[in-house]
This record gives C-alpha cells, sequence and structure tokens, in this order.
C-alpha cells in the first residue's frame, strides 16, 4: 500500500524532527520538512501531499500566509491542511478556522493526539470522496450526499452558546455567517415603531437561518434571538458559499430551506390579515408545539407570554384571556411557565 506524504512546516527544530519521527515510525507516512513558511509553500506545490502540518508563528510568512497562499492554487487549494499552534486563544483557533482550516492541534500534542488528528482528517476526506466524487455531475445530488455535505460544513463551524433571550443579530447588521441550530430554539422579529414585536418565524434543531441576507448580500431585515439556551454553529459565508460554487447541486437543498421559510411567513400574513384573534392565538400555540415535537399529539411548550403574543400578533392581555378560553374547553392547561396542550389537532381544527 502507498505511502501518504505528509508535509510538515515547523520552524522550532526539536517539535520537527519529533513530529516526523513519529509518523514515520508508523510505516504508513513519507514525510517531508520544511524549516519556513515561503519554503513550506515552495515543496507544497513541488511535491503535491496527501496533507499539511504547518505552524502557526513563524518568521517572514507565518501559517496563515502559507495557507492564504496554498488555497488560492489549484493544484494545492484541496489538500487537508492542520494548523500547529502553542497558542490556544479563541482568537487565533476561531481564525484558522475561518481561514479554512481542516483542524488543529495545540503544542505541547502527545504522539496520539497527532496520529486520531490525522486519521480523523484523512477518513472525513476519502468519506466525501466516496459519497461525491462518484456522481461527476455535481449539479445532481441526492438528498444523502446533500446532507453529508451540509453537515460537514456545520461541523466546520464555530461552536456559541448562547444563554435564553439572547440577541444572536439586529436589524441592520452585515451577515458574516450562516447560522445553524445544534440545541435550542431561534426566533426572528420585526419591531413595531411603538416598540411592539411580530415574530416572522420559529426555528429550532437541525434548522439553519440568516440565509436570506446572505444569499442576497443585503443586510439583515429582521432580528433573531434565542427562546432558550441554545448552541449556534457560526459558518462563515465565504466557507459557505465555498460550497455552494464546488458542489452547485447543494442548491436544491437550500431553495427547500428557503422555499418553506417563505410558505410559512405567507401563511402567518394571511393569518394576521383574515384570521380571528382565536384563531391566530390557536395558530401560534400549534406553530409552537410542531416545533418542539412531531409526533405526540398532546405536546407541552414553554414560551413566554411576551414571545406567544409577538407570534400571534396580538397584546399579552389578549393572549391571558384566550389561555384562559382555551383552558376552559380542555384544550390545555398551565403548570408554572409550562402550556400543556391536549391535542394540537384540536388546536389546529378551531374555527374562527
Amino acid at each position: 500500500m502507498e505511502k501518504k506524504k505528509i508535509l510538515i512546516i515547523e520552524d522550532n527544530s526539536d517539535i520537527r524532527e519529533s513530529t516526523a519521527e513519529i509518523l514515520e515510525l508508523t510505516g504508513a507516512y513519507s514525510v517531508i520538512v520544511a524549516e519556513e513558511g515561503k519554503t513550506g509553500v515552495d515543496m507544497a506545490i513541488k511535491h503535491k501531499p496527501d496533507m499539511i502540518l504547518c505552524d502557526i508563528m513563524m518568521p517572514e510568512l507565518d501559517g496563515y500566509g502559507v495557507l492564504f497562499m496554498l488555497s488560492k492554487n489549484e493544484t494545492t487549494q484541496q489538500i487537508p491542511f492542520i494548523f500547529l499552534t502553542a497558542k490556544a486563544e479563541k482568537a487565533d483557533l476561531r481564525k484558522a478556522m475561518e481561514m479554512g482550516a481542516d483542524d488543529y492541534l495545540t503544542k505541547p500534542f502527545d504522539d496520539l493526539e497527532l496520529l486520531n488528528a490525522i486519521e480523523s482528517r484523512f477518513k472525513k476526506r476519502s468519506q466525501i470522496q466516496v459519497k461525491v466524487a462518484p456522481a461527476a455531475d455535481t449539479l445532481h445530488l441526492d438528498e444523502q450526499e446533500q446532507a453529508y455535505l451540509l453537515q460537514d460544513l456545520v461541523d466546520h463551524g464555530r461552536i456559541k452558546t448562547i444563554k435564553k433571550k439572547q440577541t444572536i443579530y439586529e436589524s441592520g447588521d452585515t451577515p458574516v455567517y450562516v447560522y445553524y441550530i445544534k440545541k435550542g430554539k431561534v426566533r426572528s422579529y420585526l419591531n413595531y415603531k411603538d416598540g411592539r414585536e411580530l415574530s416572522t418565524n420559529i426555528y429550532v434543531e437541525n434548522q439553519f437561518f440568516g440565509l436570506e441576507s446572505v444569499l442576497l448580500n443585503d443586510k439583515y431585515g429582521d432580528n433573531t434571538s434565542t427562546l432558550e439556551d441554545a448552541e449556534i454553529a457560526l459558518i462563515h459565508k465565504d466557507n459557505f458559499f465555498e460550497l455552494m460554487y464546488k458542489k452547485p447541486g447543494i442548491a436544491s437543498k437550500l431553495i427547500k430551506v428557503l422555499s418553506q421559510n417563505i410558505r410559512e411567513k405567507e401563511e402567518q400574513m394571511l393569518g394576521f390579515a383574515y384570521d380571528s384573534v382565536r384563531k391566530r392565538v390557536a395558530n401560534a400555540l400549534v406553530n409552537v408545539a410542531e416545533k418542539s415535537s412531531t409526533e405526540k399529539d398532546e405536546v407541552t411548550i414553554k414560551i413566554s407570554r411576551d414571545d406567544l403574543a409577538a407570534l400571534a400578533g396580538t397584546a399579552n392581555e389578549t393572549i391571558s384571556r384566550m389561555l384562559a378560553d382555551f383552558k376552559d374547553e380542555k384544550l390545555l392547561t398551565k403548570e408554572g411557565n409550562a402550556i400543556i396542550i391536549f391535542s394540537v389537532e384540536r388546536l389546529k381544527n378551531i374555527k374562527q
């Protein structure tokens, strides 16, 4: 079996030599080394290694410069790239990932960490090749291929934990990221001039949001905040567009996402125009329930009266009255800050 070729770019001779020795002792890799960035770029272009391990802090041309130059060269831009850094500050690691690095190792690292990181990147690369490369026409990707590529994009995003009721972005902000919910719920909303809010959508786990403004290259038209503690993947728009350009077939998946968002907003606007307050509140409860559980007819939801009022387009006092009426009709009950809906279907079928 042919050995994988790995290029190590590292100005510290002890680290460079010990890392090369570890890899060569496995018998699975052949190693070439460079003592600084400019030489490393030349060697990468000349030898086309299967992977590059590169220090960040180097004289003349640092690791960021190496990655930038190689990413602009068609013959080297697809080579898996792992940063080696002695600086564990989040800003440095975030910059490395946002520039397109596949992974990073914080020095000092042990033998197992090094080998696991390399094997993990080779395994992921081979999975992508097996799943996608056979389909020479990248305009046509099946659901499984689309899901795999999008999940890989998410996995390389920056994960941020955001507390309940915290703002993610505001209307007028310039989009930098596409967002993906790994845990929790997020709502989008508009502000009236008098300070009232109108919720326009609720996003749940495994959903993207913020797509429209990124695709239109326009400022956000609405606001978003968390409905509960959440984990959000921040995917830099450059990485997002890179996937779109390389795999145009992924666009069909995103078109479905955008179409669903538009359909939900159209239905909401029609409801505001023609439905009674009673029907609007029922629809708001159904919306939250369906985003919380898609299988059960009896659902427990947690949403504040303010958020429910914003979703239904009505006042807090009206929400209190409607919830009391629904409780009398045995449609739901309240326990603390939770609302127990006995039957989502019955709420759906509420008439005007």
